[in-house]
Order: structure tokens, then C-alpha cells, then sequence
């Protein structure tokens, strides 16, 4: 092999996830799979050498699944809440939601794997 192509037959390689050819790291790839919630998980589910990887995988299914969440939480908020009260609710929820994904992203960031309850365990069986 010379650099992704077989020297004798001339045939790609298939190899770049596994030679670490990748242009970011695994650690870095399954961050920003939180970075623009379910647009990024499914971009790093499509993207090869990334969905080859069974971190990235469970980062991106657990980061779309993650604003699945929170966008129904959102939208109970707005059905189910008094217009009143949900002045009070829906800032402290946007506020909270936010931190998680900071969190999420720095944790993952730091290569530690945070199991989100309910849907960790989703995303951990889609990986």
C-alpha cells in the first residue's frame, strides 16, 4: 500500500479508520456531533470513517436523541403549561438544556462517556 492506494492493482484502501488517517481525532468527532444537536449526530452517522466508529455512533445517536428530548419537553412546556407560568418554566428550561450541552460536549471532549439516562441506553443499543 502507498498512502490509500494498493501499489500493485491500483484499489482504494479502506483503511482510514482504522490507520488513524481520519482528519479529527474520535474523541473530537463524537463532540461535535452535540454541536448543532440531530444536524451534526446524523452528519457524523453519515459520514465515513466517523460512523465506523462505535464512540462517534453512540455520541451521535445519543446527541440526536438528546434534542428529540428536549424539543418535546419544549413543546409540552407550551401545550400543557399556563401562559403565566410559562414565562417562568420554559427560560429556566432553555438555560438547563443549554448547560447540559456544554457538558456533554466538554465531557465527550475530555474522552469521558457520559451515559445519558433513558436515552444512553437507546444509544448505546443503536451503536
Amino acid at each position: 500500500m502507498q498512502g490509500s492506494f494498493c501499489g500493485s492493482c491500483g484499489a482504494g484502501s479502506t483503511t482510514a479508520a482504522k490507520t488513524g488517517d481520519t482528519p479529527l481525532e474520535d474523541h473530537v468527532a463524537a463532540a461535535l456531533c452535540y454541536l448543532f444537536g440531530f444536524i451534526t449526530g446524523i452528519i457524523f452517522l453519515a459520514w465515513s470513517p466517523y460512523n465506523q466508529s462505535k464512540n462517534v455512533r453512540f455520541h451521535a445517536y445519543q446527541s440526536i436523541l438528546l434534542t428529540v428530548a428536549w424539543l418535546l419537553v419544549h413543546f409540552m412546556i407550551a401545550l400543557f403549561i399556563p401562559f403565566g407560568f410559562r414565562f417562568t418554566l420554559g427560560p429556566l428550561v432553555q438555560i438547563a438544556g443549554m448547560l447540559l450541552w456544554l457538558f456533554m460536549m466538554w465531557k465527550t471532549y475530555t474522552k469521558e462517556r457520559i451515559v445519558l439516562p433513558v436515552i444512553g441506553p437507546i444509544a448505546e443499543k443503536q451503536s
